[in-house]
């Protein structure tokens, strides 16, 4: 008896059946059977089907005589279904790596319940979209189990058959079955949770929702979108059967005519001209079905609910449009007023801009607006013991305001305040452009100190590659770099670097990344409280693995199978994934590693906002093409590329210089080569060290602990400082200043 019964229907779907049925049949979780179920379907589907079968045991195929619908497919892959628990999958959605494994994982914890419900994504056809509106209901759980009467609010969990598993004999012993027509899931997800005495949660997303282009049913209008009444009238049969969920009654009531409302002015689903039969019959049902005593919720919908207990529907239309009318006087109240502070806004600016300007202010930003952070926030700290009488100021965003230490002054954007300073600063001293709305006056100087040194082509290096340039406003990039009076650099290849892309008036400073002071001079005491505040096992090798985007890829798609790497290095190996900033908040990110991270495979970094506090904290650095590399090669630590696309990296990105001719260290296409080199140890052999020597008196020239304080030096106290030589420093120091030798790890 296998584990899962996972029920695929098919009809007309032959251009995504393939790529659901591989999301199953390539799971790691492999105890299941598919029981695909061909509803007649009038395309290549049931070829497909049995193409499928023919290669795979665990699928079963299924063919209909007769179109049977949705829920009757479904109904229909009941009967042949022996595992222990029951899933649907409709077949053009899919599921997420490890999605299986996960259920199973979360059964066991909660001692197999009667239902399960798992997260989704919707994903269009343009890419993925956010979290499902459910998804901190679901996290709210945690391992435990509850009925409906206990927790009411899991009745707003999504209306569908995918999102949950059943366990078999529940489900069929209480004989739940999906009718004809729209609206299906909902009637058996209601008797389901309501029949349910264990529910459980999993907070983690299993399946991807696909937001067909065309084609979809339920966006588009119709008298079909009437059987929504018939499903409901099924679920109150229901409980008309069974007099012991009478409790259940009123909160199925309320989320029946919630229901009802939301569809009513849904212009994909009920016409125009039809919704006063609508209106009718949601008015009927509401009297027909209304518990005793029932007080309709206090909620957006509340006006509707009171016109729907006895107003005729010209009354309700009325009052629909009264309400879009206040909504719009809102709207266009609002706009006025942001208009009226833009104007104040402006007025305050030219003002400030007749006063002098203050030479003992500097204005500061990071990632921006992110916090004190990388090389910013290193000038900042230099200036406060080389320049104080340099008064700083630095512009964050409101998100980040418990990350701005006690004592620091700040502005938040676009507020008079930042006006204000940004007027009258004759300093600014950024890691990105500032705002286009930010007017240079004469005798301000900008200090640009980039985000690192370039590998991958920018600026108008990019001309000519699609992928990188789409959407990108290369010439404000140029009229915003224009502004910009010194650029920093690490050596004399970026200085190269940042002349080809940038072809500007700047000046380029030879002083080094400040950032990077920490990492020339090592501080070990620093690695080592870093490791406790994550949590990192005391010994063992830590690994950073901080990959850069593609530009040919919508989002994050994983380059390495984590599981395996961690598994075949060897034992005592923790992973720190920090991934680029613009996958902070994207909805992939979690489909891939949040899962992995409770389940402790790796830690999930990228939400830290110190990259040098993991450069410190780590052995090695694993990367592809991220220019953390030249900064990572002033800790004299292992570096390992892990290039398995180059050769697509090249052509869609342009690099400023063949890596793998002279990279910082072993280079791997694999995630099994990669494991290896930790396994038996290569990745901190002599080769490895040899490299990273060469490769860092090629790139870093410049670093030898002191960048900040030259920058604060040269730019705001107007001494020439003579570009540094690279530190000849026992090449062993910083090795061994590793906080990994604290705890005798790699001994």
């Amino acid at each position: 008896m296998p584990r899962f019964s996972i029920i695929v229907p098919v009809f007309k779907v032959q251009g995504f059946l393939r790529a659901c049925l591989d999301s199953v049949l390539t799971q790691s979780f492999t105890d299941f059977e598919v029981i695909a179920v061909d509803d007649c379907s009038p395309d290549h589907c049931g070829a497909i089907v049995d193409e499928y079968a023919a290669a795979d045991p665990r699928v079963r195929p299924v063919h209909l005589a007769e179109n049977a619908g949705l829920g009757g497919a479904r109904n229909a892959g009941v009967t042949y279904a022996t595992g222990d628990y029951l899933l649907f999958l409709d077949s053009d959605d899919s599921y997420t790596p490890g999605a299986l494994a996960a259920i199973d994982e979360r059964l066991r914890v909660t001692a197999d319940p009667d239902v399960l419900v798992f997260d989704h994504v919707r994903t269009h056809w343009w890419g993925s979209g956010g979290r499902s509106m459910t998804a901190d209901l679901l996290a709210s759980a945690g391992t435990e189990t509850f009925d409906i009467l206990g927790s009411p609010r899991y009745l707003h969990l999504f209306l569908v058959a995918w999102n949950k598993a059943y366990r078999r004999d529940f489900f069929t012993g209480h004989g739940f079955t999906y009718r004809k027509g729209l609206y299906e899931d909902a009637p058996v997800t209601y008797q389901a949770l309501v029949s349910a005495r264990r529910i459980g949660c999993l907070d983690r997303v299993c399946v991807e929702y696909r937001q067909r282009r065309q084609g979809a049913i339920t966006r588009t209008p119709g008298r079909r979108h009437f059987d929504i009444f018939p499903q409901y009238e099924a679920l109150f049969a229901f409980l008309d059967a069974h007099p012991e969920l009478d409790a259940a009654r009123p909160l199925l009531f309320e989320r029946t005519i919630n229901h009802f409302l939301t569809t009513l002015p849904n212009t994909e689903r009920v016409p125009a001209e039809d919704r006063g039969d609508f209106y009718r019959l949601i008015v009927d049902f509401h009297r027909r079905h209304r518990p005793p005593g029932f007080t309709p919720p206090d909620d957006a919908l509340r006006l509707q609910w009171r016109l729907t207990a006895s107003s005729p529907y010209a009354v309700f239309r009325a009052a629909a449009a009264a309400q879009s009318v206040v909504a719009a006087a809102r709207e266009r109240k609002r706009r006025l007023r942001e208009e009226a502070a833009k104007r104040v806004k402006r007025t305050l600016t030219r003002v400030q801009r007749t006063r002098p300007l203050d030479p003992d202010l500097a204005v500061y930003s990071a990632f921006s607006h992110r916090g004190l952070l990388g090389d910013p926030a290193a000038v900042h700290q230099a200036a406060g013991l080389v320049a104080p009488h340099v008064r700083a100021v630095w512009v964050v965003h409101p998100d980040v305001l418990d990350r701005v230490p006690q004592g620091v002054d700040f502005v938040l954007p676009d507020t008079p305040a930042y006006h204000r300073v940004t007027s009258r600063a004759t300093y600014f001293v950024s890691n990105v452009n500032w705002a286009p709305g930010l007017v240079k006056r004469e005798g301000q100087i900008h200090v640009q100190t980039h985000r690192g040194t370039p590998l991958k082509h920018m600026g108008i290096d990019l001309l000519g590659r699609p992928a990188a340039t789409h959407r990108l406003n290369l010439r404000g990039q140029l009229w915003r770099a224009d502004r910009w009076d010194y650029s920093l650099v690490s050596g004399r290849h970026a200085e190269r670097a940042w002349a080809s892309a940038y072809p500007c008036r700047f000046t380029s400073l030879p002083t080094g990344a400040p950032r990077n002071d920490v990492l020339v001079q090592g501080d070990p005491l620093r690695g080592v409280a870093v490791r406790r505040r994550l949590g990192v096992p005391d010994g063992g090798t830590v690994i950073l693995y901080a990959p850069t985007p593609r530009d040919h890829r919508k989002g994050y798609e994983p380059r390495l199978d984590f599981e395996r790497l961690v598994r075949d290095a060897g034992p005592g190996v923790t992973l720190l994934v920090r991934l680029h900033p613009q996958y902070a908040h994207a909805a992939v990110r979690g489909l891939q590693l949040r899962d992995l991270a409770r389940r402790g495979v790796l830690r999930d970094v990228t939400d830290e906002p110190s990259v040098e506090d993991l450069m410190l904290a780590s052995d090695v650095l694993v990367t592809d093409y991220s220019s953390l590399m030249f900064d990572y090669a002033c800790l004299d630590r292992p570096i390992v590329v892990h290039a398995d696309d180059w050769e697509t990296f090249q052509v869609t990105r342009g690099t400023y210089f063949d890596l793998l001719a002279t990279p910082p260290g072993h280079v791997t296409t694999n995630t099994a080569r990669l494991a290896d080199l930790f396994a038996s140890g290569t990745w901190r052999d002599e080769r490895s060290a040899a490299l990273r020597a060469a490769f860092r008196a090629r790139f870093c020239e410049y670093e030898d602990g002191n960048a900040a304080a030259r920058v604060v030096s040269r730019v705001m106290l107007g001494r020439e400082c003579p570009p540094p030589a690279i530190p000849q420093q026992d090449p062993g120091r910083l090795r061994d200043a590793a906080p990994t030798t604290l705890s005798n790890s790699t001994r």
